[in-house]
């Protein structure tokens, strides 16, 4: 029972091991078929890892620092502070 149990549980795990080919600036990943994939897209397919998607705020700075609404909102979260 314990060792089937084992065998089981053993067959669902899916991981990811060795040398993954990323591209320095995109960051899409070369699979063994020579196709560039996103990098969520492949590691999904590879194991049974989700995505859920945000902005950090180093990202967030440089796509929308200069829009007057995201200044107006960084003065505002400041001011809670």
């Amino acid at each position: 029972m314990l060792i089937s149990d084992l065998q089981n549980a053993l067959a669902k795990v899916k991981t990811l091991s060795g040398m993954l080919p990323i591209c320095a600036h995109c960051k899409k990943i070369l699979d063994d078929k020579g196709y560039w994939n996103q990098i969520e897209g492949y590691i999904q397919k590879h194991s049974d890892a989700e995505f859920s998607h945000s902005m950090c705020p180093e990202c967030s700075d440089k796509l929308y620092g200069k829009e007057d609404w995201y200044i107006e909102m960084k003065k505002e979260e400041k001011q809670k502070e």
